[in-house]
């Protein structure tokens, strides 16, 4: 299993939130480079990173700083304000590994299906659950579609990959909700990433008995309750 670091960008700088709200955010770096370069140093192999603006505002606002990100020599996958089939091309001709859809995917499957021909594996869908539905616009709104038929639907269509988020336990460093995870791996036959709640390393060896790809860890992190490495040494030999 892998272990990825999320970097969550807002206003050029690295900061979380609780459970989604923009009104509850603690700044963690004022240089999101230089933080993707600890997690690099200290042996990450891809890199989660997030335009949180561009999530609420619809367009990407931190284009050139996740860019520079990807120029460090490691996969990244990010999301937030990817809406329109140019901004998708404009990141992968930067570099980007992955392209993470939220809002555009609830709204039009039918795009979503369209760039899985164009780009194939590169298209990863974000299953952010408050509840049994979909949260969009950066959170701030939540949709009338089920998790589980919308996950579904979009397997068919070629999603390949996915990343699950409880949004009850974004940032609030309990644990994740292994029991929707593992409904979620059982349900589809695509990889799934894994995402809140990871409070330490001890949730490792569970997480990764759901069966899921990747956890992606974030506050644990900058709180120092996860030291990374440890996270990795930990995550070897797990499913």
């Amino acid at each position: 299993m892998e272990i990825i670091p999320a970097i969550d960008i807002r206003g050029g700088r690295c900061v979380r939130l609780r459970q989604g709200d923009y009104n509850a955010e603690t700044v963690f770096d004022d240089d999101p480079l230089a933080v993707a370069r600890r997690w690099l140093d200290a042996g990450a192999s891809r890199l989660h990173v997030v335009d949180l603006d561009g999530a609420r505002d619809g367009e990407p606002t931190n284009f050139d700083l996740i860019v520079a990100i990807a120029q460090l020599n490691i996969p990244v996958q990010t999301g937030g304000g990817i809406r329109t089939a140019e901004t998708v091309v404009r990141y992968r001709d930067a570099g980007l590994s992955r392209l993470i859809l939220g809002t555009a995917a609830v709204r039009d499957p039918s795009f979503v299906e369209q760039l899985c021909r164009e780009h194939g594996s590169a298209v990863v869908v974000s299953l952010d659950a408050r509840g049994n539905h979909l949260a969009t616009d950066g959170w701030t709104r939540t949709s009338t579609v089920d998790i589980g038929d919308f996950a579904i639907k979009l397997a068919d269509v070629g999603v390949q990959r996915f990343v699950y988020t409880d949004i009850s336990r974004d940032g609030m460093l309990t644990e994740p909700n292994y029991a929707s995870v593992r409904r979620l791996v059982e349900m589809l036959h695509v990889p799934v990433i894994a995402s809140g709640g990871m409070a330490g390393v001890n949730q490792i060896a569970p997480i990764a008995e759901t069966g899921v790809e990747a956890v992606i860890i974030g506050r644990a992190l900058y709180d120092g309750r996860i030291d990374i490495a440890e996270a990795i040494h930990a995550s070897r030999g797990t499913a």
